[in-house]
């Protein structure tokens, strides 16, 4: 395997987020530069860039007289620059192309998510099934990047990586309704 162009992703999926951690919260009008990658490149991997991102989710719940009547939800799409790099003499626009769409996956499966919860009753047991819920579609959006990575051979395969960028912009398109604010 010819690895000049190896990516990488390494994604944080988190319930919340760090106050502190400079974060890129996913905008269908802004894409990601190569600017936006400020982690220190790890020479040694033979990657060529590796992307950071993932779902933050949280929730407040309102009560009255022990009983829920009311659950408010947050569900975001972010990048990490603190954790993300690339090697600059390997970082062309395919494979800011193929990073991009690591986050527009991530995307993705938080519009997911979002109508996962938009349809959730509220009932008593509503914590313990939206944070199993966070816990299935983490999993379900790290098998979808893993698979991409494997099946564009990390953007090498340019028609599957095309492939790729079609099957997400249309998924993304379909639920328009969901996307970040």
């Amino acid at each position: 395997m010819h690895f000049k162009y190896l990516i990488l992703v390494f994604l944080v999926l988190s319930f919340g987020k760090s106050s502190d951690e400079a974060t890129l919260t996913w905008d269908a009008s802004r894409k990601l530069t190569w600017n936006d990658f400020k982690a220190t490149p790890d020479l040694e991997s033979g990657a060529a860039a590796l992307t950071a991102s993932g779902i933050t989710f949280g929730y407040s719940i309102k009560t009255e007289d022990q009983r829920i009547i009311d659950v408010e939800t947050t569900v975001e799409a972010h990048f990490y620059p603190n954790k993300s790099w690339y090697v600059r003499d390997k970082g062309d626009k395919h494979i800011l192309k193929h990073e991009q769409l690591h986050f527009d996956i991530t995307e993705l499966y938080a519009r997911k998510f979002r109508e996962q919860l938009k349809s959730l009753p509220i009932h008593r047991a509503i914590k313990k099934q939206m944070d199993k819920m966070h816990s299935a579609i983490n999993e379900a959006l790290n098998e979808t990047q893993r698979r991409y990575d494997a099946e564009s051979n990390h953007s090498l395969n340019r028609e599957v990586q095309k492939q790729w960028e079609d099957t997400i912009n249309e998924a993304l398109n379909a639920l328009d309704q969901f996307k970040s604010h």
